[in-house]
């Protein structure tokens, strides 16, 4: 495995992955028993913008940047960011916060005391980071595995509520199948747990045979959103334009809470013509 995702921090993907990650684990801190929050590659669980890989592509300004100055944020967009924007903490002068939280420090920071993660990382440099950042962290197992392996074993989790967040290299030529197989396997031994599964949209064609699984192999409810940012054949960078994420059993309030956050996220994290987002129910409502 060569994927190192310290070049793409922060990038437009993340920004549109974390602030909906946040939106459902604050639905499910809305309860006061406890949750598990299973993350199958987790990476190193924070990334530093200002070192070589961050500053190589400079990805982070196109995404978490445009967010440094939020004066002109609609309340209702600012509402539902603010848990998010709360552990990016203050930006620097050029648009950076001190540190850029993956999805194992969003989870970390909004987690309570009787809270428990299991966060997997199968590159070793990148898993010997994550073990330092949270290895005294008594609500936090970190496990050096690969996260398709393990997530089977870790479900259900013994308080049978909480999130699984499936969110692959895309490295593999058969990513898109491997992330539904294991998600399936988990799913089928804990069917009402949330599942979030991230994907880039390099192939429409195989996103979309991607999406069609759920229907397919009868996954009840399956929310699909989208973010595009533009840019195609106008001059701008090459690469990623489009991302996705597919929860099932989404929070009943989310499909609501995306038509809020996704226009916004949409204009001001466009690249040119062809910006937009989707919101579509795969399966169930």
């Amino acid at each position: 495995m060569n994927y190192r995702h310290g070049f793409h921090a922060g990038n437009f993907a993340d920004v549109f992955k974390h602030a909906l990650l946040a939106r459902i684990l604050v639905y499910l801190l809305r309860k006061e028993t406890p949750l598990r929050v299973i993350d199958t590659h987790a990476g190193e669980g924070a990334y530093d913008l200002a070192d070589d890989a961050a500053t190589r592509t400079l990805e982070w300004r196109d995404g978490v940047a445009r967010l440094a100055d939020i004066s002109d944020i609609p309340a209702s967009v600012h509402d539902l960011l603010q848990p998010w924007l709360d552990i990016l903490g203050p930006f620097d002068a050029d648009g950076r916060p001190k540190l850029y939280p993956g999805s194992p420090l969003v989870a970390a920071r909004l987690m309570r005391e009787q809270d428990r993660a299991i966060f997997c990382e199968l590159r070793p440099d990148a898993f010997a980071t994550l073990r330092w950042r949270f290895g005294r962290d008594v609500r936090i197992n970190t496990i050096h595995l690969d996260g398709y392996v393990g997530l089977g074993g870790f479900t259900p989790p013994k308080e049978k509520r909480g999130l699984v967040l499936i969110d692959p290299p895309f490295e593999r030529t058969d990513e898109f199948e491997a992330l539904f197989a294991a998600f399936e396997t988990a799913y089928r031994k804990w069917p009402t747990g949330i599942y979030a599964l991230w994907y880039p949209v390099k192939d429409a064609a195989k996103a979309r045979s991607f999406c069609a699984s759920f229907a397919k192999h009868d996954i009840r409810r399956a929310l699909r959103l989208s973010l595009r940012v533009g840019g195609e054949g106008a001059g701008e960078r090459a690469g990623l334009r489009e991302t996705g994420l597919v929860i099932v059993n989404p929070p009943f309030v989310l499909a609501e809470e995306a038509a809020i956050l996704l226009p916004f996220l949409a204009r001001r994290l466009a690249q040119g013509a062809g910006a937009g987002y989707e919101i579509e129910w795969l399966t169930g409502e």
